[in-house]
């Protein structure tokens, strides 16, 4: 049965059906997949960093609609919140009113806020302005009218070209200009985390760059975009994600870059998010790891970082704080990567100057796409991929959208990795280490070992492993697969 519509304030809502009304017609066109024009980008610099935002290095990521844990996160001593509607989000109607409500008491704190709307390609159908709500412009609405003489900063996901950065500008331009804000009022972040996003960083950070002030590392979107982009023409089957460490020269090369980009233009560098759950029993190796993940991060020139929990806020402020008290303009290059893969294509030489062959030159993508192929994956990784998987998907259905397992603090993003790994190593026939190879056959045997086939986190992994061409993100696949989850509104 179709659900009464969300309820917006009407200032919210006012913004919303105005953004619908001017912007519907392009966001049909996107997502834009042509390339930036051909030809250097014009010299600019970026956005200043917002002033709340000076000094600070750990920001703590935070559930839009989990109430109690967005109070533990506004009353810690984490520098900054993100208050998120994107990875750690399952948009069920109740969740989205809650997130849309918390939105309205979370902007009077004093803690420095910044909020991560939903994606671009995202639909919200629990509004109708003009058609479907567009989820993107119904957030951006709802946060933007929660304080509208101070907005709170934004994180702007999952962008893939310049066409989308444009839209997002315009977005803004048109908020601001409706609430009576001057013009680049609204400050945000680009997240850095698809790999086309990352060949046209530098356009994308131009196309926002009077508003833009930062770009940020998000590393298993990253990885997952990746596997998209080479899982249909690569011969054999890309690395486990154990294997995907910071330390594989396409994963380094893909740090290097968005910091040089950043170098080059005075924008700032945020670094990912650390998303290990330390054993209360016995704390020290995660937070070990984590301490050196953000302190390689802050020698590559990262000056804040995410932290996925409360306790390890400390940790992440104590490992970017370790080499990170230069400024974007002025911060130390990081090494570049040796002998053959070298990334010097990606790095700005002295004086500001860049290599003939600029931020994205074929060197770049076949640097970043250069990944090891293993001889076999291990079938403890395969079950383990298929176990992360199903357990978020399991939860997200039922409108949660963050688990802990195994360590870890896992969510969207983290299932799409897994989900794409398995349809990549289920394309190629990838060897196991049990001698075997992966047949859909073999993949419907260890998926129905832990989980039947008529559950719901079942189905959708089925649908996602077993297509013949990746499907671009899950979301959009379970609302077609799952109607009755996701009813539109009463007429």
């Amino acid at each position: 049965m179709p659900t009464p519509p969300l309820s917006l304030t009407p200032a919210a809502h006012a913004l919303a059906a105005h953004l619908h009304a001017e912007l519907r017609g392009r966001w049909t066109t996107l997502p834009d997949a042509s390339p930036p024009p051909p030809g250097p980008v014009p010299a600019f610099r970026a956005a200043p960093i917002p002033d709340d935002l000076h000094g600070r290095r750990a920001e703590l990521i935070v559930e839009a609609s989990d109430l109690p844990a967005l109070r533990r996160a506004l009353d810690s001593d984490a520098d900054a919140v993100v208050i998120d509607l994107d990875d750690t989000f399952s948009p069920t109607r109740a969740n989205v009113q809650a997130a849309y409500d918390a939105l309205e008491w979370a902007a009077t704190t004093g803690k420095p806020l910044l909020v991560r709307p939903r994606a671009l390609y995202a639909t919200e159908p629990h509004l109708t302005l003009g058609g479907p709500g567009i989820a993107a412009l119904c957030d951006l609405s709802a946060i933007l009218a929660a304080r509208p003489g101070d907005p709170p900063h934004l994180y702007i996901p999952k962008l893939e070209t310049v066409a989308e950065a444009q839209f997002w500008h315009d977005a803004l331009t048109l908020a601001e200009a409706h609430l009576g804000l001057p013009a680049d009022t609204v400050h945000v972040c680009l997240q850095i985390e698809t790999f086309p996003g990352l060949l046209h960083a530098e356009a994308l950070l131009h196309a926002l760059h009077p508003r833009a002030y930062g770009l940020n590392a998000g590393r298993w979107d990253y990885v997952f975009s990746l596997v998209k982009h080479v899982g249909p023409t690569r011969a054999g089957p890309v690395p486990t994600r154990s294997q995907l460490t910071m330390d594989v020269p396409a994963m380094r090369a893909y740090a290097e870059h968005l910091v040089a980009v950043c170098r080059e233009h005075g924008a700032e560098a945020i670094g990912g998010t650390a998303s290990l759950a330390p054993d209360p029993a016995d704390p020290t190796p995660a937070l070990d790891a984590v301490r050196a993940d953000k302190q390689r991060e802050a020698a590559q020139g990262f000056t804040a970082a995410w932290a996925g929990l409360p306790e390890l806020v400390g940790v992440v402020r104590e490992g970017i704080a370790s080499q990170s008290s230069e400024t974007p303009q002025s911060a130390s290059r990081p090494a570049p990567l040796e002998g053959s893969q070298r990334a010097d294509h990606c790095l700005p030489l002295r004086g500001g100057a860049r290599r003939a062959e600029g931020f994205t030159g074929p060197g770049l993508s076949a640097t970043l796409t250069a990944l090891p192929t293993p001889p076999a994956i291990p079938v403890a990784e395969l079950r383990d991929s298929i176990s992360l998987a199903l357990d978020v998907f399991a939860a997200w259905l039922e409108g949660r959208g963050v688990v802990v397992r195994a360590g870890r603090v896992e969510d969207t993003a983290t299932a799409e990795l897994a989900r794409a790994l398995v349809w990549q190593w289920v394309r190629v026939g990838a060897r196991l280490d049990d001698g075997e190879v992966l047949t859909p056959a073999r993949y419907r045997s260890e998926r129905g070992a832990l989980m039947p086939d008529n559950a719901g986190a079942s189905r959708l992994l089925d649908h996602l492993v077993l297509a013949e061409v990746c499907p671009a993100y899950f979301p959009r696949e379970a609302q077609s697969l799952f109607p009755d989850l996701f009813q539109g509104v009463s007429p």
